[in-house]
């Protein structure tokens, strides 16, 4: 492997990591806090590119299909989807809190084909073009040209991450979520109003979950129904690497899977059609060998 390919892969590890990172976070919140393995968490970064699309192509007439026009898109989505996550948490899982886990897992799926069969209906199953005008400008590291798309939305992701990362850890609204997350019962008598600290979990992994979108919407140039299913998967496989549960896991979890899959595909005699299985392989070798992750930790239920 050549240099220029190491860089090249680091560059897309990067990019790719970033946006596993950003749903991963969700995943990993949500958990923590109630247990629920949120499977339509992928389908809710789906809603976050449309929303973002649908937002663009109106402000765009105004502002431009430049980077104005992506932030505005990113911002209205970021606050819709949210409150999208917290009316699912309210109507879906709410009222199934107290139910067996089987009982809400199967709920989640349930929110996950309503979200997704819900978008194939209004869609019709296209694909829709997220076109801006980014260009391609850029650096030149030795061979490899990194666009200054490509740097902004790393460093976009990184302060989204840095940012949720500072508020769960200095904030009293992150410090209701870490106490809920470790007895929800004591937290309740202790004052804290659970409920909402439980709204404000979804409303900020579905936000970070639609920056996700908006930002591989406008990446790729491209959005659809089904983009959510095989995204919300690697993103639950950075969050178990990372150590489900954990915020910083979560990051590292999400970077390290898409540098696993860019280094991974670009080996001698291996393709990009087996990044999946590196990714997946990653999957069931940690929940073999290592089930609480980098930076998970063991914790004993009582019964």
């Amino acid at each position: 492997m050549t240099l220029d390919l190491v860089i090249q892969q680091l560059v897309n590890g990067l990019i790719v990591g970033s946006f596993y990172a950003l749903i991963a976070l969700g995943y990993s919140m949500v958990f923590g806090v109630i247990k629920l393995l949120n499977f339509a968490h992928g389908d809710i970064y789906m809603s976050g590119a449309f929303v973002g699309l649908i937002v663009f192509s109106f402000v765009g007439v105004w502002v431009g299909n430049g980077w104005a026009g992506v932030v505005c898109a990113l911002l209205v989505s970021m606050l819709a989807v949210g409150l999208l996550g917290v009316v699912i948490e309210r109507f879906a899982y709410r009222p199934m809190r107290n139910a067996p886990r089987l009982s809400i897992l199967i709920t989640a799926l349930g929110a996950s084909m309503v979200l997704n069969g819900t978008a194939l209906a209004l869609t019709g199953g296209r694909h829709f073009a997220f076109s801006t005008d980014l260009g391609f400008a850029g650096l030149d590291v030795s061979a490899v040209h990194i666009t200054y798309t490509q740097i902004v939305l790393v460093a976009a992701s990184i302060l989204l991450m840095a940012g949720m990362q500072a508020f769960v850890s200095r904030t009293m609204y992150g410090k209701a979520m870490r106490a809920v997350s470790i007895d929800m019962g004591a937290s309740r008598l202790m004052g804290i109003d659970v409920d909402r600290v439980i709204a404000l979990t979804f409303f900020m992994g579905s936000a970070l979950a639609a920056g996700g979108g908006v930002m591989a919407g406008a990446y790729y140039g491209s959005v659809h129904f089904f983009m959510g299913f095989i995204m919300g998967l690697k993103a639950f496989t950075a969050a178990v690497i990372g150590g489900i549960g954990s915020v910083p896991g979560a990051m590292l979890g999400g970077l390290l899977l898409g540098l696993l899959e860019a280094y991974g595909s670009s080996l001698p005699f291996v393709g990009s059609e087996w990044r999946d299985v590196f990714v997946f392989g990653a999957l069931i070798l940690f929940l073999v060998f290592k089930p609480t992750g980098l930076l998970g930790r063991s914790v004993v239920e009582r019964v």
